[in-house]
């Protein structure tokens, strides 16, 4: 999973500055604004709401918009209407792409995204075009300072994880079915191992190598779908190569 790991290095550096944060919160807010419309506005009777808190305190958003966002989705307050929209297609060499977005307008979203995907050497595919090479996982983020290897290992795997990567030079990332990732996000908690990304998200079974060129052409094309103010998550089979983590 090495690849996905690069990525998540580069996004987990990133976060640091306040601009990505204000995208970080903004995720985070729709997310929680959907969950509590799909699933009810008590985070303890909906799995997917709780695991949005969870995210939120792990960023240290404040208590007031946490609320704020739940009661939008619950309907007790006015907000926008945001539709749940997942784009596939191929960015340069081949490279599949999942795009998980969530949209108030998909008549502006759409063309944007299929314009990011083109402008960098890439295409828009109809659904279920890349679908097929990713598997559905639940996916944590701890910072290696917030628990130590054996620690974490212990209690993510007797809650059912899968797996623990520990190649990320500041993270590490625990993988889960989608049926197991609730209990392991509680047992988490009861264990005081704070997250710093916790979600149900698309990996890979393979990776693609791409040369230099390629290479920059798909981690811009990666920044750009990144940064776009609708788009919650991106999932690649791209292996970024060593020499652009830093």
């Amino acid at each position: 999973m090495s690849g996905h790991n690069k990525w998540s290095t580069i996004k987990h550096k990133k976060g640091a500055a306040d601009a990505k944060r204000g995208k970080i919160f903004t995720r985070i807010l729709k997310e929680m604004t959907v969950a509590a419309r799909m699933g009810g506005g008590d985070p303890a009777g909906n799995p997917r709401l709780r695991a949005a808190v969870a995210e939120a305190k792990a960023n240290n958003m404040p208590k007031d918009n946490i609320e704020r966002a739940i009661k939008r989705g619950t309907g007790e307050l006015e907000g926008a209407t945001y539709e749940e929209i997942t784009y596939e297609g191929y960015g340069p060499g081949g490279v599949a792409l999942m795009v998980e977005a969530m949209t108030d307008n998909s008549n502006r979203t759409t063309p944007e995204i299929r314009h990011m995907f083109e402008k960098n050497g890439g295409s828009m595919g109809v659904p279920g075009s890349v679908r097929f090479q990713f598997e559905r996982k639940g996916y944590f983020a701890v910072e290696k300072s917030a628990a130590s290897e054996d620690k974490l290992m212990e209690v993510a795997l007797e809650a059912g994880a899968d797996d623990l990567a520990t190649e990320d030079p500041e993270i590490f990332e625990v993988y889960t079915s989608p049926e197991a990732f609730e209990q392991v996000r509680e047992a988490l908690e009861k264990n005081k191992i704070a997250t710093v990304e916790a979600k149900l998200g698309q990996i890979p079974a393979n990776y693609v190598k791409l040369d230099e060129t390629k290479s920059k052409s798909m981690v811009r094309l990666l920044e750009m779908l990144d940064d776009h103010d609708d788009v919650q998550n991106v999932w690649s089979n791209f292996d970024i190569p060593d020499e652009m983590v830093e």
